[in-house]
């Protein structure tokens, strides 16, 4: 059995940040995991604009100047009212790497999403054109369809019409929840590909909802049957490069996420590495860690794999109970798996 092992160093290409005292601790936390990181654009305001997405990406670049090989790359949201002018400009920058597609509604922040999915075939269009990634939160929004049907019913009326109507599109269908975007993602052409969370490799929904409602395993896309998440597994040991990580890592406040309405996220920027180690070592797939965390993402989104490289050692440790003064209510925040114990660990990280 192996009890150490080095790989290069990783990516997580979606990842939620926030802003305000909040980002100071998020962006650490970023910066000392990974090389590059897609940031999503779900502030309030939204991040609708490469003006926008530009000093948001040098807000975080500040926060981050000790560290010299950290990536944020950016992206924008995809409104109603997106231009195929400002998909020209976001591409021009060098600094944005895709557009996220928000149902409105579907999840935090995302109100100003898309109301129809025609509203931004101009913008589709154009980003097809450039080779501008498109990155979905692929649930449909309609209150007749049960939660646990929402990425299923999403892919069926919404991305497959999508995908036919732009075949060159690249897509990225983030946070995949079920067996039919498994299914989905492998019976699609190179230019479509998906991110996987460590929590729902890692859990079903019986963890959310056994014995007492958890609010800190409740996300969206919820967490599914145990069927779905074995699919996600078989995923990542097929080795298939169209998967790669995206922590989803979304940071809410104790209050916020411990009351009567609850919201949805999970927070794992500071020990997703560890979580997906123990995930791939619990599956006797280590040797596949290195692609899935640091190289197909990288190669999908046509950047450089990191140079540098981490050692992992199995060495047992505890996930922080909580991070204090997190927010400007000097609130905690609940990282993902608190108090509970992981197998591995980072060589020479302070945790």
């Amino acid at each position: 059995m192996e009890n150490q092992i080095t790989i290069h160093k990783p990516n997580d290409f979606h990842i939620h940040l926030r802003d305000g005292k909040a980002l100071n601790l998020t962006v650490k936390h970023a910066a000392e995991n990974f090389g590059k990181i897609l940031v999503m654009p779900n502030l309030k305001p939204p991040i609708a604009t490469t003006n926008q997405a530009i000093a948001y990406h040098e807000k975080i670049k500040n926060i981050a100047k000790n560290f010299a090989d950290f990536s944020p790359l950016m992206t924008l949201y995809l409104t109603d009212n997106t231009t195929p002018e400002e998909i020209v400009e976001a591409k021009n920058s060098g600094t944005i790497f895709g557009v996220k597609l928000y149902p409105a509604g579907a999840t935090t922040n995302s109100d100003a999403g898309l109301s129809n999915i025609q509203n931004a075939y101009p913008a589709l269009e154009k980003m097809q054109q450039l080779g501008l990634t498109l990155q979905i939160h692929g649930e449909v929004v309609d209150k007749n369809v049960d939660i646990f049907d929402r990425e299923r019913i999403f892919i069926e009326t919404i991305l497959q019409p999508l995908t036919q109507k732009f075949p060159d599109l690249k897509i990225v269908l983030e946070h995949i929840t079920t067996k039919d975007a498994v299914n989905f993602i492998n019976e699609s052409g190179k230019n479509i590909a998906a991110t996987i969370t460590p929590q729902h490799l890692m859990f079903n929904r019986n963890d959310l909802l056994v014995g007492g409602v958890k609010p800190h395993f409740y996300c969206l896309p919820i967490l599914k049957r145990e069927e779905h998440r074995q699919a996600l597994i078989s995923a990542i040991k097929s080795g298939n490069p169209k998967f790669f990580a995206g922590t989803d890592s979304a940071p809410h406040s104790q209050h916020n996420k411990e009351n009567a309405c609850g919201c949805a996220g999970c927070y794992s920027a500071y020990h997703a590495i560890e979580l997906y180690a123990e995930i791939f070592d619990t599956h006797k797939v280590l040797n596949l860690l290195d692609n899935f965390l640091s190289h197909f993402g990288a190669d999908f989104y046509n950047l450089p794999r990191n140079p540098q490289k981490i050692t992992l050692i199995k060495q047992a440790w505890k996930v922080p109970e909580s991070f204090a003064d997190f927010d400007e209510n000097n609130d905690a925040l609940i990282p993902l798996y608190a108090g509970k114990e992981l197998s591995w660990k980072i060589k020479d990280k302070i945790y």
